[in-house]
């Protein structure tokens, strides 16, 4: 019985080794594959780097004297409610919004705690002015960094038009003809921002 247990004993360290042994095909072939380095950033001066990261958490505000004395409505001689604030409050207010990505609420905290902060004495629009008067009041436009002639660039791009046919070509494998449309950009070559955009069906080439 004695060397039945050993040769148990061996078949059960044999298949022991043999299960230690065993790796599975991304470890096999972990040595012959090819590792894509981490990327290394190098920065020169690290003094310089940490004072621009400071920077971009910096809050700068500076309201002009014309924007103090304009924050009030003008009183309107038609009859009718007199408005309280001026598009000029308002437009600040949405601007705000829009810039730190606020509710309405937040947003009429915010210029609350502006204006308590520069020391100056002007009521705030509240969270229902500033939503009713939004649809209303008119923004606005962009400004031109140039004026005059304007370097234009037009650039061309085709846009897949995905639908229940992508689905019916992964599902079944029968296939139709693809809809696509062309989206002409022009840029403008000093600042980089979009001033021309269009749809146009693929029928249309870049000469129309």
């Amino acid at each position: 019985m004695v060397p039945l247990i050993e040769h148990r004993d061996r078949n059960s360290e044999g298949l022991n080794k043999e299960t230690l042994d065993t790796k599975s095909p991304i470890q096999a072939n972990a040595a012959r594959r090819h590792h894509i380095r981490r990327p290394q950033r190098r920065v020169p001066n690290w003094a310089v780097y940490d004072a621009a990261l400071r920077q971009r958490g910096s809050l700068t505000v500076w309201v002009t004297d014309e924007a103090i004395a304009g924050w009030q409505a003008t009183p309107r001689t038609t009859p009718g409610g007199q408005p309280h604030y001026s598009d000029l409050a308002i437009t600040t207010s949405l601007m705000l919004r829009a810039v730190f990505r606020l509710a309405l609420r937040q947003t009429e905290g915010l210029l609350a705690s502006i204006l308590h902060l520069l020391g100056v004495d002007r009521p705030v629009p509240d969270h229902s002015t500033i939503a009713r008067r939004a649809s209303t009041v008119t923004l606005p436009a962009k400004p031109r960094g140039v004026r005059g002639p304007m370097p234009l660039l037009v650039d061309r791009t085709g846009l897949k038009l995905c639908g229940p046919g992508e689905w019916l070509i992964e599902k079944h494998g029968t296939r139709n003809r693809r809809s696509w449309r062309a989206l002409p950009i022009g840029l403008d070559a000093g600042s980089g921002r979009i001033v021309a955009a269009t749809l146009t069906d693929r029928g249309v080439d870049d000469a129309a």
